[in-house]
């Protein structure tokens, strides 16, 4: 069974930082763009992040220069490190996998889609 599991969402307060991972099962990422998407209530899903298979990354000028994605394909696994957190990053927070190489896109179109994890910044 194909599964993507999200972990690390918390918590947190302004300015603070969460790491973010995403944990494949049931195949190997190597093969796929993996992207992060947020959602927040009342608003529609956006992307945050994306990496290809080559470590090209791709990120919203909303969280340019505070956060940062990387994958470790020996650990099958995705992160995603998020600092200076701002109330606005609230969210749910998804990892979705494309299979593509070479280039990743924040759009939607992802083949796989994990449950996602809650990230509050708040004082």
């Amino acid at each position: 069974q194909l599964q993507l599991v999200e972990s690390g969402g918390g918590l947190v307060q302004p300015g603070g930082s969460l790491r973010l991972s995403c944990a494949a099962s049931g195949f190997t990422l190597d093969s796929y763009a993996i992207g992060w998407f947020r959602q927040a209530p009342g608003k529609e899903r956006e992307g945050v992040s994306c990496i290809s298979t080559i470590g090209i990354t791709n990120y919203a000028d909303s969280v340019k220069g505070r956060f940062t994605i990387s994958r470790d394909n020996a650990k099958n696994t995705v992160y995603l490190q998020m600092n200076s957190l701002k109330p606005e990053d609230t969210a749910v927070y998804h990892c979705a996998a494309l299979k593509r190489l070479f280039s990743c896109t924040l759009s939607k179109g992802y083949d796989y889609w994990g449950q996602g994890t809650q990230v509050t910044v708040s004082s």
